[in-house]
């Protein structure tokens, strides 16, 4: 209620800006930590997830605020996309409210401020509870993309407890071309390589805007190189129906028109592996029941951003509550057993 009245005088202010000032406010916020594991509870890659609720990569991208915003309800949180090098992105404006379709077009460029920012923050929080993945990139103008996933991979992996490699920007030009199945095996064995031995669990983040033998090649792939989960799905470049004046702009499009795309790619992918690959469902998650088909369709964990835009920061809390509800609305005693019974 107090986020609906202040949610006018904040979209006065250009949204980019907006989203700074919110993570400067959640900088003050006395909810810190993990949510107590409860009924939701779900194990996935070796971790144990209060709940299946997380915060995508992008809200938090130098990693500032991961307890903060564990402490808002969600049962994980996703810091990056982190790059070796800071990176200053692209040009402003690149970040557009859509009001009307209660959607965000963005253009970032994986604007972060690269490992000398990052790592710090990360010694200071080793050893707290609670879920933090880690979102990795590379550099823009990068000579080698791959070397640069494996330098992040061995830098940040002590302090992850899942490391994301995201493949599926639209923003930074060539990186969807790593999503190609040679390339992408090459990386994978990479980062694992760099990593090391005790290495957290690595998902695949993969683009909405894929071929079926796309995404028959990734599903082997990912099955062949015993990969943590894949987070289904990035941003996309469609522009399905939309009617807000910003609709035009350049860059990746989230938040409700890519609900049913989102939700469609995460049955293909159950399909695809089989069930034998733990799945992520990301994209138009507003509400419990956008969460709770995501995962009757197959999704064992969702995440969701730009819905908080719109619905402000109560909006995990809602969601949990909610999914509680309906799971046992329909007769289940736990998250796995929902997963993929639409």
């Amino acid at each position: 209620m107090i986020y609906k009245l202040l949610r006018p005088g904040i979209f006065t202010l250009d949204a980019e800006r907006a989203h700074r000032l919110t993570i400067e406010t959640l900088k003050l916020s006395p909810l810190r930590g993990p949510q107590a594991a409860g009924n939701l509870a779900v194990d996935v890659a070796g971790l144990h997830f209060p709940n299946p609720l997380g915060m995508a990569a992008g809200f938090d991208k130098d990693g500032e605020v991961p307890d903060a915003v564990l402490g808002l309800g969600f049962g994980f949180t996703e810091i990056g996309s982190l790059t070796p090098r800071p990176q200053a992105g692209n040009p402003k404006p690149r970040l557009f409210r859509l009001e009307k379709d209660r959607a965000v077009i963005n253009r970032m460029g994986f604007n972060n401020g690269g490992l000398p920012a990052a790592l710090p923050r990360l010694e200071k929080r080793h050893g707290r509870p609670g879920i933090v993945g880690i979102n990795i990139g590379a550099n823009k103008d990068s000579d080698d993309r791959i070397a640069d996933y494996a330098v992040m991979a061995r830098a940040v992996a002590p302090y992850a407890s899942y490391l994301a490699i995201n493949v599926s920007s639209p923003n930074t030009p060539g990186l969807r071309a790593l999503q190609d199945p040679q390339a992408l095996g090459a990386l994978i064995d990479g980062v694992k390589e760099a990593a090391g031995e005790n290495a957290p669990p690595v998902f695949l983040k993969v683009a909405p805007d894929l071929l079926p033998a796309d995404i028959d090649d990734i599903a082997r792939l990912a099955i062949a190189k015993r990969l943590g989960a894949l987070i289904v799905s990035n941003t996309t470049v469609e522009r399905p129906n939309l009617t807000s004046r910003a609709a035009g702009e350049a860059g990746g499009l989230s938040g409700a028109p890519l609900r049913d795309l989102a939700q469609q790619r995460v049955r293909d992918f159950r399909k695809a592996t089989g069930g034998a690959v733990p799945l992520v469902g990301v994209g138009g998650i507003g509400s419990a029941e956008d969460a709770w088909a995501r995962i009757r369709a197959g999704a064992s964990l969702v995440q969701l951003y730009s819905a908080m835009v719109y619905e402000g920061p109560g909006l995990a809390a809602r969601i949990v509550a909610g999914l509680e509800r309906l799971m046992k609305r329909d007769g289940f005693s736990s998250i796995a057993e929902a997963v993929g019974t639409e």
